[in-house]
């Protein structure tokens, strides 16, 4: 069996996975602890990202004709690549938050929604809450006045209605003798 009939299920599999995708960010691992490699793997399933280790010409190979194809500058050295579906930014926002108590782990670059963004663009994009924390802060936002007029209508109604909430008439300065 000749290599090339070996490498295309492998490159299949890389255009598959990256096919659907949201965001992929390379990482440098070289350094890694198996103990941090696990932990790492563990947190990014957790987080509903993919996170394989292939060969640089695989993805190369993978890439081409699609908007990863801006990653291949960045395909030198060891390399593993973080995919999302579903959340643009949880593969930048992992990978940095583990890159804090790691310093091996090195982001090389990555693609969120189809724009290319170098190591310092991803921890930028990793700075972006969750999915799920934008939309609490939405609707927290749009609650907020109603939740507000509740309370001033509620004390309204504790004091006895808007007849006895009417300002008290200022008291007299004593006269100057």
């Amino acid at each position: 069996m000749a290599k090339v009939e070996l490498k295309a299920p492998v490159v299949a599999e890389i255009a598959e996975a990256v096919k659907d995708a949201q965001s992929v960010v390379l990482v440098d691992y070289r350094g890694l602890t198996v103990d941090q490699d696990t932990a790492l793997r563990k947190q990014l399933r957790a987080a509903g990202v993919t996170y394989k280790v292939y060969k640089n010409t695989m993805m190369n190979f993978a890439f081409k004709g699609t908007d990863f194809e801006a990653l291949a500058p960045y395909l030198e050295g060891p390399s593993a690549i973080a995919i999302s579906t579903t959340d643009a930014t949880a593969p930048a926002r992992e990978l940095a938050n583990f890159a804090k108590t790691a310093e091996k782990l090195e982001i090389k670059g990555g693609v969120v929604e189809g724009n290319a963004y170098d190591a310092a663009g991803i921890m930028e994009i990793a700075k972006i809450p969750g999915r799920e924390a934008l939309i609490s802060r939405l609707l927290g936002s749009m609650q907020s006045p109603i939740t507000n007029m509740a309370r001033v209508l509620n004390q309204i109604a504790e004091k006895g209605g808007a007849a006895n909430c009417e300002a008290a008439p200022a008291k007299e300065a004593p006269a100057a003798e």
